[in-house]
C-alpha cells in the first residue's frame, strides 16, 4: 500500500471514499517469462484516499515523532518505559538538537564509534538523536518562546509539524497541521 500511495501527488480531497487512479505500464512477458520487444501491458491501480491518508500519517509519525532526552528509559530486559525521574531538560540543553530523539526503533546508534558509545548512557540514549537527520543540522528549526519558558522545534521536512517542551518540567508534546506533503526540496533550499 505504501508503494502504491507514493505515486499520488497533490492535496487531499477530504472524501475518504475518493479513489485515485494510477496507470502502471510494464513490458509484456510471454509464458516463459521473457520480455516481448515493443509490447507493453497497462495495469490500473486504484488507491483510496483513506489508504493514502493512513500511509501519510505513518510516514509523518516515523519521520518526526520526537521526545526529549531522558523522557523514556530502557530496562535491563529491553522494555521501553516512561522515565518517572524525568524532570525536563535544562534551558541550556533544551536549545540543543542533540537533546531530542526520534521515538521509533533505533538504527543509527549501531553506527557510532566506540568513543561516542562510551559517552552514552545506555538506559536513556537508546534512540536516534535528531541532530543526525539528513541534511545534517538543517532538518529542524529550534526557537525559544516567552524568553526561555518554552522551546519549539519545527520540522523542515514536514512543514506544519511543531514539537514543544517546557524546560525544567515534564511537559512536552507535538502537533501537525499541514498539507500532508513532504518537503523534498529541502536540500536545495539550504
Amino acid at each position: 500500500m505504501r508503494h502504491n500511495c507514493s505515486f499520488v501527488k497533490g492535496r487531499f480531497t477530504g472524501d475518504p471514499s475518493y479513489e485515485y487512479e494510477h496507470t502502471e505500464t510494464k513490458k509484456a512477458e510471454n509464458q516463459d517469462g521473457d520480455k516481448i520487444d515493443g509490447a507493453e501491458e497497462e495495469n490500473i491501480i486504484m488507491i483510496k484516499e483513506e489508504d493514502r491518508l493512513s500511509t501519510t500519517i505513518e510516514a509523518i509519525d516515523y519521520d518526526v515523532r520526537i521526545v526529549p532526552r531522558g523522557a523514556f528509559s530502557r530496562t535491563a530486559l529491553g522494555n521501553v518505559e516512561v522515565n518517572r525521574s524525568f524532570e525536563g531538560l535544562s534551558v541550556a540543553d533544551s536549545g540543543k538538537l542533540s537533546s531530542y530523539f526520534h521515538f521509533r526503533e533505533p538504527f543509527l546508534l549501531t553506527q557510532k564509534t566506540l568513543l561516542q558509545k562510551a559517552e552514552l548512557d545506555k538506559a536513556i540514549d537508546f534512540l536516534d538523536p535528531i541532530d543526525t537527520d539528513v541534511p545534517k543540522g538543517g532538518s529542524w528549526s529550534i526557537q525559544f518562546e516567552r524568553g526561555s519558558g518554552l522551546v519549539t522545534l519545527r520540522s523542515l521536512h514536514w512543514l506544519g509539524f511543531i514539537f514543544y517542551h517546557v524546560p525544567g518540567s515534564r511537559k512536552y508534546g507535538s502537533i501537525y497541521v499541514g498539507l500532508g506533503t513532504k518537503n523534498l526540496d529541502l536540500p536545495f533550499m539550504l
